[in-house]
């Protein structure tokens, strides 16, 4: 029997609307968003692009499972299928926007432009941003453009918003200090972001660098010396990495058993992959399992 995965939502499952356009866009005051969905602090999935930006506010979210504290004038990025938690100290607010991956590259004529941003590059740690006191105009400013515009019914809606969206990422894209890379950056750029592809697609089936590196055509040394100079981490980390991030994905659903867990992930059996899950993060599957549930 198929194992249930965490709650995957859509952009038409949270706004309860059957609009087409509702499936694709939705932007709202993010205090109004919470009212209306007041159980998503529990761990979930998106099958969307989903931003957040706090304006006001304390407590903590996650996004798989690295944690971050909530402040005024940060602003959040999260791709598909992220898991994703939140508790709040006080009600925050801000503003939300979330869009589906066909929305933007409808009008776009580079399907891969959005991968250009780090902050879309589904690592945690990217994926968070205080924006500077003196840029938070200018942010929020773009924000109430998008609500407003998504709220009113009037001629080339969707283009209008889109254009804001795309002026959105562009100026939190210059807080963060990003360059336009030469053509060797870029192509070093490009090489590391379809690797991080393969294994997402593979990562169950090929845990070798060597393997990724043949369908790459480069030499695992490269893949390496290349991975290492832009994310401070081997190949081989990268690899390890999305192995336990989907771990910890399947544990924190209580439907999946251990040893049923170690069978998806293509370990050869249930000790293994303790010793594998521990060596990296210091507990076994059952205490992280434990840690989360207190949580």
């Amino acid at each position: 029997m198929a194992k249930k995965d965490l709650p995957t939502y859509t952009i038409g499952t949270l706004k309860n609307e059957a609009a087409r356009n509702y499936r694709k866009f939705m932007a709202d005051r993010f205090a109004h968003y919470l009212d209306d969905h007041p159980d998503l602090h529990f761990p979930h999935k998106h099958s969307f692009y989903h931003l957040v930006y706090f304006s006001k506010g304390s407590g903590n979210h996650s996004i798989d499972f690295t944690n971050f504290k909530v402040e005024g004038g940060q602003i959040y990025f999260m791709i598909p299928g992220q898991v994703h938690s939140w508790d709040f100290d006080k009600k925050p607010d801000g503003f939300i926007i979330n869009f589906s991956g066909e929305y933007l590259t409808l009008l776009l004529a580079n399907p891969a432009y959005l991968e250009q941003f780090r902050f879309f590059s589904g690592i945690a740690t990217h994926q968070v941003i205080n924006i500077p006191a003196k840029k938070r105009d200018e942010i929020e400013y773009l924000f109430e453009k998008i609500i407003k515009e998504g709220s009113a019914d009037l001629p080339l809606k969707d283009d209008y918003i889109k254009t804001a969206l795309l002026q959105l990422f562009i100026a939190v894209s210059r807080c963060t200090g990003s360059q336009n890379p030469d053509s060797q950056t870029a192509y070093n750029s490009v090489l590391l972001r379809n690797f991080q592809k393969l294994i997402d697609k593979n990562f169950r089936e090929k845990k070798l660098t060597r393997d990724y590196a043949a369908i790459l055509y480069v030499t695992p040394n490269h893949l390496n010396a290349l991975c290492k100079d832009i994310t401070g981490k081997s190949a081989g980390d990268l690899i390890r990495d999305r192995v336990i991030l989907e771990a910890k994905r399947l544990l924190v659903n209580a439907d999946w058993n251990i040893s049923e867990i170690a069978s998806e992930l293509s370990f050869a059996d249930n000790s293994y992959f303790s010793r594998f899950f521990k060596k990296d993060t210091g507990v076994s599957p059952e205490d992280f399992r434990k840690q989360i549930s207190k949580k």
